[in-house]
């Protein structure tokens, strides 16, 4: 069968262990190196003083990402395979033998790289990702919120629009504090305009004893507001 590569090298990726077979030729070498940035950057070492023209690994679970990085900020090319589409014959497995296998299907060019996108849009997809979590989670903990003030009779939602808005802290703050909000009270916030003057009075009479599950408090402003601020820097960057 026609080579493609006469200097390649397949790598079996596992999570503390790196195993590199690297086909000169008719020659092969096996080494193992581990998984710490020092023993990567002595792989990558390894394979540009051989001139190794392309290295191939499996796509097996995040491990590959900090060995592909390394290899592409060396100058380095690398192809990521799904391991379906390399599967050896069945029979005794090692890691040796996985390397082996990689190598010489990649030497014979029988090896489809995965799509990998160039480093500014890994990142990029990251931060995304990062930030859909946070989004997610800062939902979670106000819809936790809205459940347990409803479960306490605390109609907030009914009476403002944005129950993470200024005027919902506000009271949220004086009902964790053990403070009850009556008529007087709810006229003398909205005098000192910590709350909106044109906001209900659905939530007068609500104070910390009347939650059912007074035990476990919403986690509202505290959790909410740091989530909120996650997402700003990560917007922000």
């Amino acid at each position: 069968m026609k080579k493609v590569y006469d200097n390649c090298c397949g790598i079996d990726v596992h999570k503390k262990l790196m195993v590199a077979c690297f086909v000169h030729g008719k020659e092969q070498e096996i080494r193992e190196f581990g998984a710490t940035t020092k023993a990567l950057l002595e792989l990558a070492d390894w394979l540009q003083t051989g001139d190794c023209q392309m290295v191939a690994m499996e796509s097996t679970a995040s491990y590959w990402k900090p060995l592909y990085n390394i290899l592409e900020s060396c100058g380095l090319c690398a192809m990521v395979v799904n391991a379906r589409h390399m599967r050896a014959v069945p029979g005794r497995k090692t890691d040796v033998k996985d390397a082996e296998w990689i190598a010489d299907l990649l030497q014979h060019g029988l090896l489809q790289a995965s799509y990998i996108p160039d480093k500014a849009q890994r990142e990029l997809r990251e931060l995304v990702g990062y930030r859909k979590s946070l989004v997610a989670d800062k939902t979670r903990e106000l819809n936790r919120l809205q459940k347990m003030l409803e479960g306490a009779n605390i109609k907030l939602s009914g009476s403002i629009a944005e129950i993470n808005g200024k005027s919902a802290r506000t009271i949220l703050e004086v009902i964790l504090s053990g403070e009850k909000i009556d008529e007087e009270k709810l006229y003398q916030m909205k005098q000192d305009t910590v709350i909106a003057h044109n906001l209900k009075t659905s939530i007068v009479g609500a104070k910390r004893g009347d939650c059912s599950c007074n035990r476990e408090q919403p986690r509202h402003p505290d959790t909410v507001e740091k989530v909120q601020q996650r997402v700003f820097l990560c917007c922000r960057d």
